[in-house]
């Protein structure tokens, strides 16, 4: 399985074009993204940036994090900073978010990006494998979540959760990273109802495939049956980061005002 140029069309940063951009539409807003250091997180930090936004950059990583804040600033016209946090630890979680909070004021957007994931055979998969999928994608997001809350009351905020194909549809050799992602499709519809009535929206995007440096993680284990591939691929390919961020950034913006607890596919129409 390797990534799929479409339509001729190379540049996955194109979603960042002037000629796609809302300009002023983030001004005075302050976004929290995880995952920031590369792939969707980038692409989505670097789009609200563009866009007006003051972004706090969340990664585990804090070198490529840096990075992806000295392009943001560079560009303008919002700003960023760079934050190390590692979403499974509950006291990483709040330091990072109270930090965001103390220096660009209290969050109005928050994009849980981080995640992991990998294929494998289910009877081949040790209780570690199960362990660290769940906390990175189910526990992570949910903690993120939680800590934001607060500022997101305050702000009238709004949450986006990615999901995953995985997470809408069943997927072969994929059981500890569809019940992570299944787990946070039902997390963002649950935030979206128990939230509706307090001015905050919650919802969540699918992905297909996406040309990032993860997708390399989602090796066929030998012997994979390729008609169980065939039902996760798309003749349209793999999609960009920078089309997943222009999804977000909708979602994130008072264009949206009236959407909550929505799972928006973004994936070729596997799903469909």
């Amino acid at each position: 399985m390797s990534p799929t140029t479409r339509f001729g069309e190379p540049d996955p940063d194109r979603g960042t074009a002037v000629g796609a951009l809302t300009p002023g539409r983030f001004v005075g807003k302050v976004a929290l993204v995880t995952g920031a250091g590369s792939g969707i997180g980038r692409a989505t930090a670097r789009r609200l940036a563009a866009e007006g936004a003051a972004v706090a950059c969340l990664d585990i990583a804090l070198e490529p994090v840096e990075t992806v804040v000295g392009e943001i600033n560079a560009a303008g016209p919002g700003r960023a900073m760079a934050l190390r946090c590692d979403v499974t630890d509950e006291t990483s979680v709040g330091d990072a978010v109270a930090r965001a909070s103390s220096e660009l004021g209290p969050a109005t957007v928050v994009c849980n990006v981080a995640g992991t994931g990998s294929f494998s055979r289910t009877e081949d998969a040790t209780l570690a494998d199960w362990n660290a999928m769940i906390a990175v994608n189910l526990t992570g997001t949910f903690l993120v979540c939680r800590a934001a809350i607060a500022s997101l009351l305050e702000t009238g905020g709004v949450i986006i959760n990615v999901v995953s194909t995985a997470g809408v549809i069943g997927q072969p050799y994929s059981a500890a990273y569809c019940a992570s992602k299944g787990g946070v499709a039902l997390l963002t519809k649950a935030l979206a109802v128990e939230y509706m009535g307090r001015g905050v929206r919650v919802n969540g995007v699918a992905p297909g495939g996406v040309d990032t440096p993860i997708i390399w993680n989602f090796m066929p284990p030998e012997g994979a049956d390729p008609k169980l591939m065939d039902r996760i691929m798309t003749p349209m390919g793999f999609s960009f980061p920078s089309e997943i961020a222009g999804a977000m950034a909708y979602l994130s913006s008072d264009e949206a005002a009236y959407i909550t607890g929505a799972i928006l596919s973004i994936d070729g129409g596997v799903a469909a």
